[in-house]
């Protein structure tokens, strides 16, 4: 068997760093050239176990570009092909499934979510450019194991959330657990990789979820809560998002503190220092042990 290997194809969140209509503080670095940041797509995984196939974990707006950039993922034998077996989604946001349009030239993979996940795409018939006689839809709940690709087992779980922002009415429920937002935790060869790009809170049974893993990508959205209120580059603080902050109270960095996983921060939004090599932010967050995820970075376990 195998062993676990993961690809960073994406690292920022819903809009990619740097924004293409911003400039933030954070963003204006890029925008200028400064050596001290680098360019991010839109955030997504893929896993394999055996280095031939590979898995999906979402499928981000970018996902032409990443497939490009990596040639694991490139076309190998006959007419046509893909090592692409399947694509798992943790959620239905537009930088979660927009990126499954670009597999729609009737290339056959499996396509695994919660039902409320797959609702959601079945709901848009854009969608249907993914052939069901092709492309086939397996409506998966959180806590049962499932194979996507031989020799790697994956299993989604709840974590506190709420439904797609384009799904929201009115002042929606943030933090509750449903197969809206959903982490997923692919195991092969012995080694456990959690991947969880967006969590409004940390519960005890999502740090002990965490806790048994070999490595956690875990949700860098914002350093701090009012981020981009304190900025003037929107209105809501994370939690109103559905991503707890890096620091302050309650955040991720003192609340996953005591796990010993190769602790890696992902879907980080434009507007955070972390992405500044060097910054007092990401300085702190690598004393305490922690790796920012990078495009094409690769994690083998």
């Amino acid at each position: 068997m195998g062993r676990l290997t993961a690809i960073v194809l994406g690292a920022a969140a819903g809009g990619g760093y740097p924004q293409w209509n911003c400039r933030c503080p954070v963003c204006r670095l890029a925008w200028e050239g400064d050596s001290r940041v680098r360019f991010c797509t839109q955030a997504g995984l893929a896993v394999s176990a055996d280095g031939a196939q590979w898995v999906l974990l979402n499928a981000s707006p970018d996902l032409r570009a990443q497939l490009n950039a990596t040639p694991a993922l490139h076309p190998r034998d006959g007419l046509r092909h893909s090592p692409i077996a399947a694509v798992v989604l943790t959620g239905a946001e537009v930088d979660q499934i927009a990126g499954l349009l670009n597999l729609r030239e009737r290339q056959p993979f499996a396509l695994y979510g919660t039902p409320e996940c797959l609702a959601a795409v079945a709901a848009n018939p854009m969608f249907e450019a993914l052939a069901p006689d092709v492309v086939t839809r397996h409506a998966v709940t959180p806590g049962t194991p499932f194979r996507p690709m031989p020799g790697l087992t994956a299993e989604l779980f709840t974590v506190p959330g709420k439904v797609p922002l384009y799904l929201e009415q009115g002042e929606p429920e943030v933090g509750s657990e449903t197969g809206d937002t959903v982490g997923v935790e692919i195991a092969a060869g012995g080694a456990r990789l959690a991947y969880v790009p967006g969590a409004a809170a940390m519960t005890p049974a999502l740090q002990a979820r965490l806790a048994r893993a070999d490595a956690v990508l875990f949700d860098g959205t914002l350093f701090t809560d009012d981020e981009m209120v304190r900025t003037g580059t929107g209105a809501k603080t994370g939690r109103r998002m559905g991503h707890m902050p890096i620091d302050g109270d309650g955040g991720s960095l003192s609340a996953l503190a005591g796990i010993e996983a190769r602790r890696i921060y992902i879907h980080i939004n434009n507007t955070n220092p972390i992405h500044v090599a060097g910054s007092p932010e990401r300085r702190k967050i690598e004393a305490a042990g922690w790796e920012i995820a990078a495009d094409g970075m690769e994690i083998v376990l």
